[in-house]
């Protein structure tokens, strides 16, 4: 299996996190656990599929997956290639004036938020790379074409800052205060370029502050203390929610 990372070119570097070029010669089964940042995904060959709670559904080639409240489980065929573009927290929304918040909980065709024939287009010049830098250059010439000339929100900016500096624990109603902002029209801006609720990102960037603690072998208890969950219950629960498993069951096989 073959996972390397790419730094995304200077212009693109405030609405990208990273790329990412996925190969697998062998066909498999894998979870892919929330993040804080929407993923566009293009496959140069092979197929994949999300396995959904009563069927299963073969995605298309050029796809996107919004911010998720929990697990979401993939199929992958023999001799699959991708590459991944893991957006920054409100970049994603540079790129389209469709509501970030509607692709929560989905994974989409990318034909159904860009235009169609510039979504063709990109994979069929796909045919003509033969390395990772080349498909990657063909997926930042897509990107360049759908940036937007916006501004973004630094209010917004600002209060993902304030998530993060927490590791997602803070109250929502001290956010609202120090950003001077309601409740109200807060939660409807946040939503429109982060993708969902602050106090739902909020719980995915302290869930990935507990995946951290978990690989720095700490206790369960620990984490769950530093994490600031009400007890160790409430803490499975919530845990259990975002991987489908137990804390201490992940950790064994982490």
């Amino acid at each position: 299996m073959k996972f390397e990372i790419y730094h995304p070119s200077e212009i693109l570097k405030d609405y990208i996190s990273h790329f990412a070029v996925s190969e697998n010669e062998t066909a498999g089964e894998y979870k892919v656990y929330p993040s804080a940042g929407l993923v566009v995904g293009f496959q140069y060959r092979g197929e994949l599929s999300i396995i959904g709670e009563k069927k299963e559904r073969k995605l298309d080639t050029a796809g996107i997956s919004g911010l998720s409240a929990t697990y979401r489980s993939f199929r992958n065929s023999t001799g699959i290639g991708t590459i991944l573009v893991y957006f920054t927290e409100i970049g994603f929304s540079c790129f389209t004036a469709h509501p970030v918040h509607e692709l929560f909980n989905l994974s989409l065709s990318l034909e159904d938020v860009f235009d169609k024939e510039k979504v063709r287009e990109t994979e069929e010049r796909f045919a003509l790379a033969h390395t990772d830098k080349q498909r990657i250059k063909i997926v930042e010439h897509f990107l360049l074409l759908q940036l937007k000339d916006i501004q973004m929100d630094q209010l917004i900016v600002e209060a993902v800052k304030m998530i993060y500096s927490s590791k997602g624990t803070i109250r929502i109603s001290e956010l609202n205060e120090r950003l001077f902002i309601s409740q109200s029209p807060f939660e409807k801006r946040f939503r429109k370029l982060v993708g969902t609720t602050p106090k739902k990102f909020a719980s995915i960037i302290r869930f990935n502050s507990v995946l951290k603690d978990l690989k720095a072998e700490k206790s369960l208890t620990d984490i769950c203390y530093e994490n600031q969950f009400f007890d160790q219950a409430h803490f499975i629960k919530e845990f259990k929610q975002f991987t489908g498993d137990t804390p201490e069951n992940f950790k064994l096989k982490w």
